[in-house]
């Protein structure tokens, strides 16, 4: 049975400041996160690099880099991927990049995005965001802003970042 002492217009005051307030917390600066860097690597150290696409023009891209230690690789379609995956049998492979990031994320020193274009931000984003160099296909992003939000937080966790232009980079 409903509380007597609840008017209509009780429930509507405390339901529209609940929004209001719901409302101003949303347009409240989020807390930064501390900067994460990458890990200090000595002059002739290999690189510990993470492919993200490895189909395609990934394969040739994981190719370039093949002189550095691939420690992790990330497909969404195998089948595409699978001369990939058979040249490197021992290094672990992953559907899902996010996946792939946190689980190796020490082992982690570098990323290549090799992926359909609209993939391209999100997962340099999160890389970056981890500490970890970028090296992405072009286009880099869909946006200026998008591509104003890598470049500074490339320069927030000391990262280098390239994008590709097939074999101009």
């Amino acid at each position: 049975m409903p509380d007597p002492s609840l008017s209509r217009r009780t429930l509507l005051k405390g339901a529209a400041s609940t929004a209001a307030l719901l409302g101003l917390a949303g347009r409240l600066p989020a807390q930064a996160a501390s900067p994460r860097t990458p890990r200090p690597i000595a002059p002739g150290e290999k690189l510990n690099i993470a492919c993200v696409g490895c189909g395609g023009k990934g394969a040739t891209d994981v190719q370039a880099v093949s002189s550095e230690n691939i420690v992790a690789l990330c497909d969404v379609d195998w089948s595409r991927a699978k001369r990939i995956a058979q040249a490197y049998p021992n290094v672990p492979k992953f559907q899902d990049y996010r996946v792939m990031l946190r689980e190796l994320d020490e082992q982690i020193d570098a990323v290549t995005v090799s992926t359909p274009d609209h993939m391209h931000y999100p997962i340099a984003k999160m890389a970056i965001e981890m500490g970890k160099h970028v090296y992405v296909q072009k286009p880099l992003t869909h946006s200026v802003w998008e591509a104003r939000q890598l470049a500074e937080l490339a320069r927030r966790h000391k990262v280098a970042t390239q994008m590709g232009n097939q074999g101009q980079a």
